[in-house]
This record gives structure tokens, sequence and C-alpha cells, in this order.
């Protein structure tokens, strides 16, 4: 295999990213722009002039006749037939764009995608974790409206007042009717400092916000905290990063004295392989973390490097909105016997993509690859079942006791993840502490 970038998350998500059943979105999206993205979108442009369209699409047919996971695709349809497809027919980047998405949809699978000049940098600069904009996630629900699917947090969005489920019917004047989320996601990018005016719809009100855009810091690990005496919290909220490894590490170091840890990946929809790796390996002794197994079946294992930096109690909080490098690290904590995972299965998400980045600055990520947890289990639509089940109901989510960045009132509650309100965090806290109690019993006098 070809040293690449290997890419986990999967940009199709269904009902689920918070968690929520208001949201049924599309895509999975932060509508943000690099720092460096209108200096490298002019660059790409300019120097896709020098590009040749037949040229890029034969690029893209190989791509996938020597990389693709499933051959027999391939060969159920015949893909030599693409090759000559276009011949003399691709006068512009623009024709090449457009038989290239429509050659790789013949291959049914969401996951191998193409990405025009800009949905590629902005897929670059969530690794590169330097974005600008106005802080939002946002996606498509099942009435086909672009909702807001989270603010993140100390951004202009948060700031001005976006909360989860407002819907955006507005951007600058222009209908969002009809948009899909990348339509929506370029609508609100734009120049720093620059406004971005909204019209929102909540709770049947019209809302008319403007947001200054601004350099958003993108963090891996949103919250690092004690939420007693005992118990150490982590919410890992993306594997996406190249910074994650080490924001993690750095959280675990200020855990040191926690006598039991709460790694929480609910809505966390995954990143870099790497990244699942080198997280995981801060936790186990032993054992193998993951397997991938390419289109020949060639089966590559990545064993534990037996470095550990936390031996603490562990559990881990995981839900539907969990998934790929979230379920590679879940799996091979739980397969390896060394966290309890507790609330929902997730989101059932086992391939693995390969980036690549094209002659004229668009990419194409294809499918390459399989995993399966330690016990070589596939958990593609399947999902990985937690060893504590908690379900969290609509009527939870209004009463406040979902997840506790997703809280009805939206940002201007603050609540936090100590106040234990939150379902499946508290039962997360009873499950650590008896799993300190069974070490140290005599904690269990200390805490009354």
């Amino acid at each position: 295999m070809r040293r690449k970038l290997l890419l986990t998350i999967p940009f199709v998500l269904a009902s689920s990213l918070t968690g929520s059943s208001v949201i049924s979105s599309d895509r999975y999206y932060v509508a943000s722009a690099s720092s460096h993205d209108s200096t490298r979108l002019a660059q790409s442009i300019r120097s896709s002039k020098n590009a040749d369209p037949e040229r890029l699409y034969d690029r893209v047919f190989n791509l996938i006749k020597d990389d693709f996971y499933e051959p027999e695709i391939l060969g159920k349809q015949n893909w030599d037939r693409w090759q000559h497809r276009y011949d003399g027919k691709l006068k512009t980047l623009e024709d090449s764009h457009k038989a290239i998405e429509t050659m790789l949809a013949s291959l049914g699978d969401r996951y191998t995608r193409f990405l025009d000049l800009e949905a590629f940098a902005d897929e670059k600069s969530q690794i590169d974790a330097k974005l600008f904009g106005i802080g939002i996630q946002i996606g498509i629900d099942k009435d086909h409206r672009v909702i807001v699917i989270t603010p993140i947090d100390d951004t202009p969005a948060s700031r001005a007042g976006l909360q989860a489920g407002d819907e955006i019917a507005e951007i600058d004047g222009k209908t969002t009717k009809g948009f899909s989320v990348e339509d929506a996601a370029k609508s609100i990018r734009g120049k720093i400092d620059s406004p971005v005016n909204l019209v929102l719809m909540r709770n049947k009100q019209r809302l008319k916000v403007t947001v200054v855009r601004a350099e958003i810091p993108i963090k891996a690990v949103q919250t690092a905290k004690m939420l007693d005496s005992q118990v150490g919290y982590i919410r890992l909220s993306s594997f996406i990063s190249q910074q994650a490894n080490r924001e993690m590490s750095d959280a675990l170091g200020k855990m040191s004295s926690a006598k039991g840890i709460i790694l929480d990946l609910r809505d966390n929809p995954g990143g870099l392989l790497t990244n699942a790796i080198d997280i995981s390996n801060m936790f186990l002794e032993s054992g193998n973390i993951v397997s991938t197994v390419d289109r020949d079946g060639y089966k590559n294992a990545s064993p534990s490097d037996g470095r550990p930096i936390c031996r603490q109690p562990l559990v881990v909080l995981v839900n539907k909105g969990s998934a790929s490098a979230s379920e590679i690290t879940s799996g091979a904590l739980k397969d390896n016997g060394r966290a309890t995972l507790v609330g929902q299965t997730t989101f059932g998400k086992g391939l693995v993509q390969g980036i690549n980045k094209l002659d004229d600055g668009s990419g194409v990520n294809i499918t390459i690859a399989r995993y399966l947890t330690p016990n070589d289990t596939d958990i593609n639509k399947k999902g990985i079942g937690p060893d504590v089940k908690v379900e969290v109901s609509d009527k939870d989510y209004k009463d406040g006791k979902g997840p506790w960045w997703a809280d009805p009132e939206g940002p201007a509650v603050k609540r936090a993840p100590e106040d234990l309100k939150d379902v499946q965090l508290k039962s997360a806290v009873d499950v650590i502490h008896r799993k300190i109690d069974d070490i140290n019993p005599v904690a269990i006098n200390a805490r009354k």
C-alpha cells in the first residue's frame, strides 16, 4: 500500500451526529475555511490552467482501477468501459470534474468521492487544524433544510448565539432552499474580519444575525478536567487534526492525579487512522489495535507499542455518532479488556479511504481497505455495542439530560460535564467509580 494519509471520517452520516433526532445530515461539514484558503485556491486556479482535463479524468480512472477496495464491483460493471467514454469531450476542467463524479457514482460507494478545489482545501485545513470562518458544524435535515448541528465553543458563531437545531434560512440575502451542505459552507466562508448575514429560523421565529468571520481554533480535545477528586474527564471531538494525538497526550498529562479516566468519544465522527492508532497506544500495554485488509485480502496488523502513558481504570463513552476512528479506538480498548464502553451502539463505518490530490488542486478520496477490531470483528454497518447500554430519548434531550454540550437551550445555559445531568456521562461516572473501588476499597469510605 502506497504511503498516504488514510482517512476514516464518514462524510455521509445518519441521524446521529449530535445524537438528536432533529438532524439527518447528508454530510458532516465544518463551515470554516483555512487561513490559507484564499491564497491556496488562487494558486490552484492558476496552476489548474495548465492541467489537462482528459489527463485528470484518466488519473482518477487508474486510481480506482489500482486502489479501489472492491475489485469485484469493477469487474461486474466492466470498469474499462469508462476509460475512453469521454474521449474528445472533456474541453474544460469543469467537464472533467462532472465526468469524474459520474464515473465514481457508478461504484455505489458513498465514501469514494470527488472533492473540488474548495472541498479539498477544506479537508486539508481540517487536518492542518487551521480554519477561518464562523465556527459551526452544519448538516441537512430530513426536510432538506440547512441546520446548525453545533456551534464550536468560543467562536463567532457561539458568541453570536447560534444554537444547535437552528435552521439557516438565508445567507447574505440568498435563500438556502435546495442548498447542499457544500453550497451552504461555501456561502458562509469568506475573508477574515468580513461579515456574513444569516437569517435563522428558531421555534418558528425569524432571527437576523450578523457574524464576523475569524480564525477558528480547531481543537480535537474539547474538554479536559477533573469531575471530582478521583475522576478525570476528556472529551475528544475529532481525530482529523494532526495535532489530535499531541492534544490527547497533554490532556492525559493533566490527569495524572486521577484515579480513573472517562474518555468521551460521543459524536466524534473520526479522522485519521494514524491518530486512532497513536491514541489507542496511549492506553494499551499489549495487544493488537486494528487490522486493515486491502483489496487483495492482505491483512496488516497494527500492534500496541507497549508504552502506555495512562494506566488508570478507563471508561469510554460512545453513541451512534461515534464513527470510524472513534470505533477503531473504542474497539481496540474494548477487545483488549482495557476499557468499559458506556452509551449506545456506534455508527458502523469499517472502511478506510486514501486521500489523493489531483493536478488541478482538487482531490479524490478512495476506499482502499476495510478494518477489523482486535477480535477480527468487521463492524461496518453494524457498529460496536457498549458494555453498559444507556439510551437517550427525545424527552431526555428536551429535559437537558443528553450530552452536556447539546443542551436544547443553547450556549447561554453554560452546561458543564460536572453537573452530571447528562445521563450517559452520569452512568460512566458510576462505572468508573466502581472500577476505582474494586482496586481501592478504601475509596468507598473516602467518597462518603
